[in-house]
């Protein structure tokens, strides 16, 4: 059996300090834990991205459901602007509530608020 190659190589070093402007955005969405961490960790290993991925209850009038909140942060390892921060969680809330079966999702940002819906009206 292969050895798994790690991703990158590290060597202990003084501490320093990246900083950048912050910015956060979430997304929330019913489902699966599993399969969102699952959805996530493909996202992260197609481009440069490190998000939480964080089991939640959503209480909604007439009912209730488990779900998660992924957090995305303006990660100096991975600068980038707000506006590719925010679409870019937009884009992995789609493929979480796809992944889920899920109807709906919302993604809440530092400046903005979007709710994403397929339901017909």
């Amino acid at each position: 059996m292969k050895n798994n190659a790690k991703h990158r190589t590290y060597t202990v070093g003084e501490w320093r300090r990246d900083e950048l402007k912050a910015y956060r955005a979430d997304i929330y969405v019913a489902g699966d834990l599993d399969t969102c961490t699952r959805v996530c960790r493909e996202e992260c290993f197609r481009k440069g991205l490190c998000v939480t991925v964080e089991l939640c209850t959503y209480v909604y009038t007439g009912g209730a459901e488990r779900g998660v909140r992924v957090g995305l942060i303006q990660y100096p390892p991975f600068p980038n602007s707000e506006d590719n921060i925010f679409e870019r969680a937009v884009n992995l809330g789609k493929k979480l509530a796809e992944a889920n079966c899920q109807w709906s999702y919302t993604v809440c940002a530092t400046n903005r608020h979007v709710f994403c819906s397929r339901r017909r009206s």
